[in-house]
């Protein structure tokens, strides 16, 4: 993934520098926002298809491995979510949840940390009340214009193309760990 051109002011990066943990929303957040309904012949349901981006993946993979705890709060529930947190060692899985706040709320209790230590990664109108509440609010590029306001920082990348391993990379070169991460990359 190369390099983001823009330079961050620095707000941006001591808002960063505090994060202990970094949760966001699924759909639209870490993937493209389409859900895919296929029908199942002779069950009389539907299989549903999510596609991750797989430099999210590595990103939030990398998060957990340099010690910045990772959830997601969706108000979807999904087996194709939580394979993909299981595989990208998320600490903190939360689905079918259409108001987030007490699941928010629950996450930081059990991690130790405050507001000021959360970073919240959103896309659409669900979003907005941990965005207030978040140390360090993120809108995806392609995120709706009220959550793009209540943002702090705006990704250069949309949801469910890269922009989790857009804040994740932020967030370690914020805090001075960009060149630790580096060779403890796993593909």
């Amino acid at each position: 993934m190369p390099k983001p051109t823009k330079k961050f002011p620095p707000a941006i990066l001591k808002r960063a520098k505090k994060i202990r943990l970094l949760l966001m929303d699924v759909d639209g957040t870490l993937t493209d926002g389409r859900v895919y309904l296929m029908s199942v012949s002779g069950a009389g349901a539907a299989a549903e298809l999510k596609v991750f981006n797989a430099h999210d993946g590595a990103g939030l993979k990398l998060a957990h491995l340099m010690g910045i705890k990772t959830g997601l709060i969706t108000g979807r529930n999904s087996m194709a979510t939580a394979q993909r947190a299981h595989e990208m060692s998320m600490d903190f899985v939360y689905q079918g949840r259409a108001k987030k706040t007490e699941a928010y709320e629950e996450i930081q209790r059990q991690a130790g940390v405050t507001d000021e230590e959360t970073a919240y990664m959103g896309d659409d109108l669900p979003d907005l009340p941990l965005l207030d509440r978040a140390g360090f609010a993120i809108a995806v590029a392609n995120a709706v214009p009220e959550v793009k306001s209540a943002a702090h920082y705006v990704t250069q990348r949309e949801g469910g193309a890269g922009a989790a391993r857009e804040i994740v990379e932020l967030i370690l070169k914020s805090q001075g760990r960009w060149k630790a991460a580096i060779p403890k990359a796993l593909a």
